[in-house]
């Protein structure tokens, strides 16, 4: 969990909280009971566990859904955000998904559209189209990406894995249109020399 967007999450609620090392303590959730001290929430921002207290707060469980229900919306906004950001850096631009129509699960989907400087490339525009879903999770969908646009796109996905705190998972697509089978190539090959003492 982000701990940026968990804080703005508990300022929209209008909760108060700490910050104490790797957790984030709530401790007014406006949950209508005295807490004596303790805490209503304890976020650990390490394991992104949960702790609730329920012996003062009956409704405990109600307070941890409308902070995963803030927290999904702004980090849903943060995710878009980011993404677009990092890959306008990168010589990409943006281009509004005019067929999309949110839902309950997908709530933002558009296009960056990255142009290859390679010469010899005979598709030089290519666009790679993003679903943000509500949680913030982004999925990626894309069909021929010239090797320095998708060169681009991964150094641009490398830099959002650390500001969203998340791995990417990879899967190969598996019906590839076969114009585009020899054109694929490594990504990132490394080259090393040898030399001699």
């Amino acid at each position: 969990m982000h701990v940026d967007i968990l804080k703005s999450a508990c300022d929209t609620l209008g909760w108060s909280y700490s910050v104490r090392g790797n957790e984030l303590l709530v401790t007014d959730a406006k949950q209508g009971t005295k807490l004596y001290g303790e805490f209503a929430l304890k976020l650990n921002l390490t394991t992104n566990e949960v702790t609730y207290n329920t012996y003062y707060m009956p409704n405990a469980a109600q307070k941890v859904e409308e902070l995963q229900n803030q927290f999904y919306a702004l980090n849903a906004a943060y995710a878009k955000n980011s993404l677009v950001q990092e890959f306008k850096k990168k010589g990409f631009t943006y281009k509004a998904n005019d067929r999309f129509t949110p839902t309950t699960e997908e709530v933002y989907s558009f296009f960056m559209v990255g142009r290859s400087k390679d010469k010899n490339e005979d598709e030089p525009v290519a666009q790679i189209k993003f679903v943000i879903l509500k949680d913030g999770t982004i999925v990626t969908d894309s069909d021929y990406l010239p090797n320095d646009v998708n060169e681009r796109a991964h150094e641009a996905m490398d830099v959002l894995e650390q500001l969203l705190g998340n791995k990417r998972v990879m899967t190969k697509k598996t019906n590839i249109p076969a114009k585009y089978l020899a054109k694929m190539k490594p990504r990132r090959k490394n080259t090393q020399s040898i030399e001699q003492k």
